[in-house]
């Protein structure tokens, strides 16, 4: 290991990670996150609620007369948005509801299926002999995982589901709609989940790793206390007194999204944006999207030696 010597006079080379910073800033900033649960979860309402904007129009009833709509197909919106000069360039997915059927067997492969498809498209483009300086990234940095707030356990297709996305994607589960559950029911519930999930051996985010100091791995910890998080999204601004927030009102009150004695949005809303989004991004290209590189180039290196002068593409 190299001898660590200080310098006898200023050099400048501390100022690296302002001209860092600086092209960072110019260049901006790209997160793409799939939402996956059954219809009628408030996916849509939720991402808008997160990022305080409306991103994706809502899937909702506006009268009891209407009559449903679904997502019917994997549907991506790209925004831009703008936040003291950082430029995020935000990729939402919305996905159909899942197990909605009587038969729900395979509902989870066209997910998985368009996963693995931003890995592949991004790695034919890396392979690419002239390729961009730049690769425009689609790879899937986060997967909110929708939980029906039944009270009891996760369904079957829920446990399957959320093992197979763990393997190819950063899953954080939540439980939609929390404020259908008391404070006592909620706690349970969340206890229940956590028990299931070790039970079958499912592995979510975040990982820890030993580059991590004892204030990340606390962090982390802490967070993996909280999961899933029991949120309750909402565009609409009630009143409480007399102040502006945003907030569901129904005939026992008012659930103030913002208040971490209602729910855990804000828990949720910092994790994926002030705390945890460069790790997100980071896992993505250092763990999953690595793991499925090394599977695909161990292929085409099988491939061609089982048929020489065979050109081989990864799938």
């Amino acid at each position: 290991m190299a001898e660590e010597i200080r310098a006898e006079s200023y050099v400048g080379f501390d100022t690296i990670t302002q001209q860092i910073e600086h092209k960072l800033l110019k260049r901006g900033f790209q997160f793409n996150v799939i939402a996956v649960g059954q219809t009628g979860m408030g996916k849509s309402t939720l991402i808008n609620t997160i990022f305080a904007s409306h991103l994706i129009d809502t899937k909702g009833r506006f009268a009891s007369d209407e009559p449903v709509r679904q997502t019917t197909e994997i549907q991506a919106v790209s925004h831009v948005i703008v936040e003291n000069g950082v430029k995020l360039r935000l990729n939402i997915v919305d996905t159909p509801g899942y197990g909605d059927q009587v038969n729900n067997e395979g509902c989870w492969d066209p997910i998985i299926k368009y996963i693995k498809d931003q890995h592949s498209a991004y790695l034919r483009k890396e392979l690419t002999a002239m390729r961009d300086r730049y690769i425009q990234d689609t790879r899937i940095h986060c997967c909110l995982y929708f939980i029906n707030p039944t009270g009891h356990s996760l369904r079957p297709v829920d446990v399957i589901v959320m093992k197979k996305l763990s393997e190819v994607v950063n899953v954080v589960p939540v439980i939609a709609k929390a404020d259908s559950l008391t404070i006592e029911e909620r706690e349970a519930f969340k206890i229940k989940i956590r028990e299931e999930l070790i039970y079958h051996n499912i592995r979510l985010y975040p990982f820890d790793t030993d580059e991590y100091d004892e204030e990340e791995l606390q962090l982390n910890e802490s967070i993996r206390n909280i999961i899933p998080f029991a949120i309750v999204g909402s565009e609409t601004n009630v009143l409480i007194d007399g102040k502006s927030v945003r907030g569901r009102k129904n005939r026992w009150g008012v659930v103030n999204v913002e208040d971490p004695t209602h729910c855990e949005f804000v828990n949720l809303r910092d994790f994926l944006t002030r705390t945890h989004l460069q790790d997100l991004i980071e896992t993505t290209a250092q763990i999953h999207y690595e793991a499925f590189r090394s599977k695909q180039l161990l292929a085409l290196k099988e491939g061609v030696n089982q048929r020489p002068g065979a050109v081989a593409t990864p799938q």
